[in-house]
């Protein structure tokens, strides 16, 4: 049986910041000793002012790829629509290599899934078509991805680990049981231990072992008993590692990039490591 870590990631929103920000936040969480650092694949906010200040997602990995040394990287997710499968597939390959150090393999895990932000297709010229067909064209470009892979010099410097987001029980999950490393899901514990459940259903239909499969969830902060208490982010990641979650991610959006709920989920993860709850 596959144990996994605790893990920790932080999704920095590229959002309502200039780069300059989104580069020191990214160069701290690395130095703080986060796990892993995704943003996400939009073109314009997701949130706040609809035309503020935003940044693409694919350089801007590759510039991370520089800044960063220990982190893992990625996005939170890929949207499949915006490439050709084969071009991102020699992107992430890339990204991979740039982010290896001194002759260790690279630190990209290629986080993707269908698309559903309406505005960038239209804004961008691409057919938004429907969920389901969405869905359909994810299904059939991962492969293409793998196979190009394998036909790359030089090839990646590992097998990168593929993250798939979304819930969807009857198309989704079979695709995550058929091809991911990392399934990411949202929703509370309740949610996310019933997701796990079907995600394990299409795994033994598959005939694919679900301790491959890491699983992986966006913490949102439990409020405590009264107005002044401090947000408890650890309360949130506990009761989601109750329920088989390894991978907890928090999202932090710019300018300021306020550290203080990371700090709390990396003592939460090392306490938890050394068997240490006080």
């Amino acid at each position: 049986m596959t144990v996994r870590p605790i893990r920790i990631g932080v999704q920095l929103h590229p959002q309502h910041a200039a780069y300059a920000d989104l580069r020191r936040a990214c160069a701290q969480l690395d130095d703080l000793g986060v796990d892993v650092i995704f943003n996400w694949d939009h073109f314009y906010p997701l949130y706040g002012e609809a035309d503020g200040a935003h940044f693409e997602c694919w350089t801007m990995l590759a510039a991370w790829a520089e800044a960063t040394q220990r982190a893992q990287i990625g996005a939170l997710v890929t949207c499949n629509s915006y490439r050709n499968p084969q071009l991102l597939a020699d992107m992430a390959r890339t990204v991979d290599h740039i982010s290896a150090r001194d002759g260790g393999p690279g630190r990209l895990i290629l986080g993707i899934g269908s698309g559903w932000f309406e505005r960038d297709y239209a804004e961008y010229g691409y057919d938004f078509g429907t969920a389901g067909g969405r869905l359909d064209a994810l299904a059939r470009d991962l492969p293409l991805i793998k196979g190009r892979w394998a036909q790359l010099n030089p090839a990646p410097t590992r097998d990168i680990p593929v993250l798939i987001g979304g819930g969807g029980e009857r198309k989704t999950l079979r695709i995550v049981a058929e091809h991911a490393d990392i399934w990411h899901g949202f929703g509370g514990a309740e949610t996310i231990a019933h997701k796990h459940a079907v995600l394990d259903q299409w795994c033994a239909r598959l005939g694919r072992e679900p301790a491959e499969i890491e699983r992986s969830a966006g913490v949102s902060p439990k409020p405590g008993r009264f107005p002044e208490d401090v947000e408890d982010y650890a309360a949130s990641a506990e009761e989601l590692y109750a329920v088989g979650t390894r991978l907890f991610t928090v999202g932090l959006n710019g300018p300021d990039y306020d550290l203080g709920p990371v700090r709390d989920l990396l003592a939460w993860r090392d306490a938890r490591h050394t068997g240490d709850d006080s």
